[in-house]
C-alpha cells in the first residue's frame, strides 16, 4: 500500500501564541527569547521580524542590532507545551501514528485513516482548519509518499499553507533539490559535496549509486537513496533517549580556571539532579561542551560509567585549549546514556 505522510509544521509557534494572546504584538517584529542583557538567544520570531534577518538561535543582542525595534519577551514554555497537547489531541482525530519532533511540529501516518475520503490532502487541510478555528493559530503542512519529501514540503506554502507531491511526482520533484535541503546535510557536509562538484540531487543521480557510496561512505548511500526521493523509515512513535545535558551562557565571559570550576560544580548538581529521573539507564560517556568568545564551540568528551565532578573537571581544560585563550560564553555538561528503555511518544511532544 502506497503510504501517506503528513508533516505539520506550526507558523512561528511561539510568537504565534504571544501574538494571539496580546493583538499590540501583532504587527510589530517579535522574538521570543532571552535578555541581551544577559546573553539571551532568540527561540523563535514572528515574520515581521524575519524580514530584518532576526532567526532562531542568533543571539538577542545582535537580533537587536539587526531590527532595532524588535520586542523580545521571555518564553512561557509549560504554557507552549500544553497548546502542543492540544494540537495532538487534533492529530489524534486522524491517527494515532504520530512522530513528534518538537513542540511544534509532527509526522502523521494516514495511510490507513478512512477520514476525507481517504484523502490525505484533504485531511492535512481539515487538521489546519481546526488548529485555526480551535486555538487561533496557523499552521503549514506537507504531503508526500514519505517523510522525506513531506517534511521539504511543509516549508514551500508557509506561512499557512500546504503542499501535496504525489507519488508519481517524486522523481521530478527532488531532481534539482539542493543537497543542503537534504536533513543530515549540514554546512560542513555541504562544503565537502560542493568540492567535489555535488550541488543538487541530479548530480548525485549523474555520479551513480557505486561511485557515491565509494566516494562518501554511508553517506552516500543516504544521498543515493534521497536523490531518487527513497524513503523507507517508518514513524518512530517511542523514543529512546539517548543522552542527558544541561548548560548555562555566562552574563560575561569566563577568563579564570577558578570562576570556570565554580560554574561547573553547579551545573554538575544540576546534571545529577536531572540523572535520578533515569535510575535504570547506565553512562556510557561524559561530555563537556564549551562556547567561546567568538561563538565558536567545542564538545568533548570521555568513556565512563559514573558521575563523578572530578572527571569533568579534568575534561574542562581540555576543551578550553581549542578556545586558543578564548574566554568561556557558554559551559555545559552531559551523560550519553547506554541503549535501554524508552520514552513514549506521549513525552516526546512535551518535552522541549
Amino acid at each position: 500500500m502506497q503510504r501517506k505522510i503528513i508533516h505539520v509544521d506550526m507558523d512561528c509557534f511561539y510568537a504565534a501564541i504571544e501574538m494571539r494572546d496580546n493583538p499590540a504584538y501583532r504587527d510589530i517584529p517579535l522574538a521570543v527569547g532571552g535578555a541581551p542583557d544577559r546573553r539571551g538567544v532568540i527561540s523563535t520570531c514572528n515574520y515581521i521580524a524575519r524580514e530584518f534577518g532576526v532567526h532562531s538561535a542568533m543571539a538577542t543582542a545582535y537580533a537587536i542590532r539587526l531590527c532595532p525595534n524588535l520586542t523580545v519577551v521571555p518564553g512561557r514554555m509549560q504554557y507552549y507545551k500544553d497548546i502542543s497537547a492540544q494540537i495532538r489531541n487534533i492529530f489524534r482525530r486522524y491517527t494515532e501514528i504520530i512522530e513528534p519532533l518538537s513542540l511544534d511540529e509532527a509526522y502523521l501516518d494516514v495511510t490507513e485513516a478512512d477520514h476525507c475520503r481517504r484523502s490525505a490532502t484533504l485531511m492535512a487541510k481539515e487538521i489546519r482548519t481546526a488548529i485555526h478555528e480551535e486555538l487561533g493559530l496557523t499552521a503549514s503542512a506537507g504531503i508526500a509518499p514519505n517523510k522525506f519529501i513531506a517534511k521539504i514540503c511543509s516549508d514551500l506554502n508557509k506561512p499557512d499553507g500546504q503542499y501535496v507531491v504525489a507519488p508519481e511526482e517524486v522523481g521530478e520533484f527532488v531532481k534539482d533539490l539542493p543537497l543542503k535541503k537534504i536533513p543530515g546535510v549540514g554546512k560542513v557536509t555541504q562544503k565537502r559535496l560542493e568540492k567535489l562538484g555535488l550541488y543538487t540531487c541530479a548530480d548525485i543521480r549523474a555520479l551513480g549509486k557505486s561511485e557515491t557510496i565509494q566516494l562518501l561512505g554511508n553517506l552516500g548511500n543516504l544521498l543515493a537513496k534521497r536523490a531518487w526521493g527513497i524513503d523507507d523509515r517508518e514513524l518512530t512513535t517511542t523514543w529512546v533517549r539517548k543522552s542527558v545535558s544541561v548548560e548555562r551562557t555566562f552574563p560575561e565571559d569566563i577568563h579564570d580556571s577558578v570562576s570556570a570550576i565554580e560554574a561547573l560544580t553547579k551545573l554538575f548538581k544540576q546534571l545529577s539532579e536531572r540523572l535520578t529521573a533515569y535510575p535504570d539507564r547506565k553512562i556510557k560517556n561524559l561530555q563537556v561542551k564549551l562556547k567561546f568568545s567568538d561563538f565558536t564551540q567545542t564538545t568533548i568528551e570521555r568513556a565512563g560509567a559514573d558521575l563523578q565532578l572530578d572527571k569533568y573537571v579534568e575534561l574542562l581544560p581540555r576543551a578550553w585549549e581549542r578556545g586558543k585563550g578564548q574566554g568561556i560564553r557558554l559551559l555545559g555538561l552531559g551523560v550519553a546514556l547506554q541503549d535501554a528503555g524508552y520514552r513514549t511518544e506521549d513525552h516526546q511532544l512535551t518535552l522541549f
